[in-house]
């Protein structure tokens, strides 16, 4: 395991684990942390050895999202406009959205504001039973910044973003599963094994491919459906050429399991 600051990260088995590690903050986001998870990203999309991403919190919060205290001082010299999280916050954002291996956030508690955006931007979400969720924003009289106001409408519909963003209400693990902002909801101490099982699966799979099908799925909703055919075809060509296409097609004829690499 290594230590970057306000993050802890090991690789193991194919699956990089990133735990956000600021525990007096409760994980708040502050202009350094952001930057090292996005260098960490970065790193983990370029090294074939990962394969698959699980980020946590460590502590009883996910993440408290953005670092008020740092947002108090920076308004005390008036820099609040200009001191550099917004758009630190947002490459963040893209950069793990975009990612091109599986990601999980495996939540173990309070997810708010930018925390709760965090997970919106991975590919699985799993939630302690003790998990909870916040925007955060209106409370603070602010609107969404980190990504809530795109993601939320086409996870969970229209209407639910709106009752989450306005009111602002706390939502345990179950009221997430049941609006559909989270996929499974485990016991406390369950969690980071089922996020090791899930992260496993998919480490094993064919990575080349899952990136395809993120792209694809991330740019089909601007496409009418003859573009996206073609856009799948284009992929699916691609998939044809890798060597985890021609392993399966090996195994398929050789009636055997296949062994991907992930290339």
């Amino acid at each position: 395991m290594t230590t970057q600051m306000s993050l802890l990260s090991q690789v193991e088995a194919g699956v990089a684990w990133i735990t956000l590690n600021r525990v007096p903050q409760r994980n708040a986001l502050d202009i350094p942390t952001l930057k090292n998870l996005h260098a960490l990203l970065d790193q983990f999309n370029l090294d074939p050895s990962v394969r698959a991403v699980v980020l946590t919190g460590s502590g009883r919060s996910f993440c408290a999202g953005a670092d008020l205290a740092e947002w108090a001082e920076a308004e005390s010299r008036g820099a609040l406009e200009t001191y550099g999280w917004t758009e630190t916050a947002h490459a963040l954002m893209s950069c793990l959205y975009h990612f091109d291996k599986p990601t999980v956030a495996a939540i173990n508690g309070t997810a708010v504001g930018a925390g709760m955006d965090l997970t919106l931007c991975c590919d699985f979400r799993l939630a302690a039973q003790s998990a909870r969720f916040k925007a955060g924003y209106t409370s603070m009289a602010y609107s969404p910044d980190a990504g809530a106001s795109w993601h939320l409408p086409r996870l969970i519909g229209t209407e639910q973003a709106k009752r989450l963003l306005f009111l602002d209400e706390l939502w345990g693990a179950d009221r997430a599963l049941a609006a559909g902002l989270v996929s499974e909801v485990c016991a406390d101490e369950q969690l980071l094994a089922a996020a090791a099982e899930l992260a496993s699966r998919l480490a094993s799979g064919p990575t080349f491919a899952f990136a395809q099908t993120k792209k694809l799925m991330r740019e089909g909703a601007q496409r009418s459906l003859p573009e996206q055919l073609d856009a799948e075809r284009a992929a699916g060509l691609l998939c044809g050429r890798s060597r985890d296409g021609a392993e399966a097609l090996r195994a398929a004829m050789e009636k055997r399991a296949p062994v991907f690499s992930g290339n």
